[in-house]
């Protein structure tokens, strides 16, 4: 499978994201957003970093990238498209996912390791996991308090797509294992369609076994494979 990794100016997680894929056994390239994807495009990755500076709001300018337009043929056409950090925001500013990511409660950067309950194994991006598992993935943000209207996040939850929650390391979701204040300890939602998600820890840097840390992200990456 051919995946695009798009690079924004500011994208900084893009040469993480084509490593870590090709340890999963993905083949990926680095896709500039002026270039377009590519007609042959079998899965699209959008990594995080700080597209366009997070000038206005995190992922609001890259959003309306041109390149915005082909990731949203690309979906509907069934191609699977995951947002990281960054590319959360840009996916939710996009409207390829609901809700929106803001400053963590904290108003601080945060970069650390958290847990994470897996909520939903039945999908394309947690079909390596069990419903239960809880895994170790990083976070690094600034802006990665999920928000979303009460009704609207009554649905999601009605509908199964909250994929992951922030949770302590015994699977418990507490106020306490929730890093930046998200609504429901959400770590990662699925769209109106299960093969395009978005998720604000990253799963790429926990995929390599040389890095010495957790390689729970391996899962999530695998679903290109």
């Amino acid at each position: 499978m051919t995946v695009a990794v798009i690079t924004f100016g500011g994208s900084n997680c893009d040469r993480d994201a084509v490593r870590a894929l090709a340890h999963v056994g993905v083949d990926a390239e680095r896709v500039w957003h002026e270039e377009g994807l590519p007609a042959d495009v079998e899965g699209v990755v959008i990594p995080g970093g700080f597209s366009y500076g997070d000038y206005l709001r995190a992922g609001a300018m890259a959003a309306h990238s041109p390149i915005m337009a082909d990731v949203r043929e690309a979906a509907d056409d069934g191609v699977p498209v995951l947002g990281v950090c960054n590319g959360a925001q840009i996916g939710c500013e996009a409207k390829l996912t609901p809700g929106a990511f803001t400053t963590n409660a904290s108003a601080r950067f945060q970069c650390e390791s958290v847990h994470l309950r897996v909520e939903n194994a039945d999908t394309p991006w947690t079909a390596a996991y069990d419903e239960g598992d809880v895994v170790e993935i990083p976070i690094a943000h600034g802006e990665g308090r999920f928000e979303i209207g009460e009704d609207r996040y009554d649905d999601l939850v009605a509908e199964d797509r909250i994929i992951f929650r922030y949770c302590d390391a015994d699977g418990n979701v507490t106020a306490d294992a929730n890093p930046n204040g998200s609504r429901g300890n959400v770590a990662g939602i699925l769209g109106d369609r299960e093969h395009v998600a978005v998720m604000m820890p990253h799963p790429e840097r926990a995929t390599l076994p040389d890095l010495g840390r957790s390689v729970d992200g391996q899962g999530v990456l695998s679903t290109f494979a």
